[in-house]
């Protein structure tokens, strides 16, 4: 008797915008720096008089997705599990929900995110209006016992025309005891009705304490060396008040990338093209797509940041000093142009696949070009 074909592993696909190397904002129990919108969240459902629409807004990285799983958590918890007091969105770590929530199988949680070609080995760009159709059937089935169902966009802002209409659809009549949680850095992308139906959270950067408490937080289970006291400066600067910011450019190597391309800036107007070339070897190759994302990251808010000391706006006092060198009165509008031409070129390289170290060539003679005025 021949034996039947082994079954083939399911391809795992990874996760839309994951950070690899940190536990996923769903297996983030501890939010920092934003206990009063948790507690606003906790008393509102407490009342009972809970809005069904909510816009979480904030920059990425700030704790968007894990209020949200958070709220979820809470949510679909047991109501002798949730904080007697209304004071936060805390729940059991061990309870059903929050297991459920972490594998995504819950019946009453729907998550809406950029959908994955398994063609291209990619996600696609834009959350599709297919995947906002399955809000549609999962609204449809009557909740076993009134429980409450969640509904994530993760994030709006990604909704393609189609789909933020069809959206739209299901927040003007949503069903009892439904939540939606739509998530955006980019609120302005969103249309003006979807916006008018929900009540918005607004996410502040974080401040320094809970940046750092995060950050650890974040390192400590995958058994990642944390920042040492050298460190800590600079990547709350960089961080902007991010936590993901901060482990991207922590877990990246990006302090070194910072202190060359600062190494690079204050020999300005002359260009260190050894550096340069160097630069750009580590850089351009398809392998080393993150490196080059981060380099053009750190290069263009450096550049920002000089525009800003240049028209008398705070920042570093090292920064401060290069930019009265380098971004005179009468320049600032060049250097203001070479930030919209160094982001530009760098979008249409990605477009259009163009050489990559060519680009980097190319803006860092254009940079030398501004210095020199």
């Amino acid at each position: 008797m021949a034996r039947a074909p082994a079954v083939q592993e399911m391809e795992e696909i990874p996760e839309a915008d994951r950070l690899e190397g940190v536990p996923h904002p769903r297996a983030t129990l501890k939010l920092f720096g934003h206990e009063a919108v948790e507690r606003s969240l906790a008393e509102a459902f407490a009342s009972g008089r809970m809005h069904h629409g909510w816009l979480i807004v904030g920059a990425e990285g700030v704790g968007k997705a894990t209020l949200a799983y958070g709220f979820a958590r809470y949510v679909l918890a047991s109501p002798h599990e949730r904080d007697p007091s209304h004071r936060s969105l805390d729940i059991p770590s061990g309870s059903p929900s929050a297991r459920q929530v972490l594998a995504l199988s819950h019946p009453g949680l729907l998550v809406l995110r950029r959908p994955w070609d398994h063609k291209t080995k990619r996600h696609v760009q834009v959350v599709t209006v297919d995947e906002v159709r399955r809000v549609r059937s999962f609204l449809a089935h009557t909740s076993g016992g009134g429980d409450w169902r969640v509904v994530i966009v993760d994030t709006a802002d990604q909704l393609n025309i189609n789909a933020a209409n069809a959206l739209l659809k299901s927040l003007e009549e949503p069903p009892p005891r439904t939540f939606f949680l739509l998530l955006t850095a980019l609120p302005g992308r969103l249309l003006p009705t979807i916006r008018s139906r929900c009540r918005m959270l607004e996410l502040q950067p974080l401040g320094e304490t809970d940046l750092r408490r995060a950050v650890l937080a974040a390192l400590a289970p995958e058994e990642v060396a944390a920042p040492g006291p050298d460190d800590w400066p600079r990547l709350v600067a960089l961080a902007e008040g991010s936590v993901r910011r901060a482990l991207t450019l922590w877990l990246g190597d990006g302090l070194k990338l910072d202190a060359r391309l600062r190494q690079i800036f204050s020999g300005l107007p002359a260009i260190d093209w050894q550096a340069v070339h160097a630069l750009a070897d580590e850089t351009a190759s398809q392998a080393a797509a993150e490196k080059f994302e981060m380099l053009f990251d750190l290069l263009l808010k450096l550049v920002s940041r000089l525009v800003r000391a240049g028209a008398g706006l705070g920042v570093a006092d090292e920064e401060r000093r290069l930019a009265g060198r380098l971004v005179p009165d009468a320049r600032l509008a060049t250097w203001a142009e070479l930030w919209e031409t160094i982001a530009r070129e760098k979008s249409e390289a990605q477009a259009l696949n163009l050489d990559r170290k060519s680009l980097i060539l190319q803006t860092f003679g254009r940079i030398g070009a501004a210095a020199r005025g």
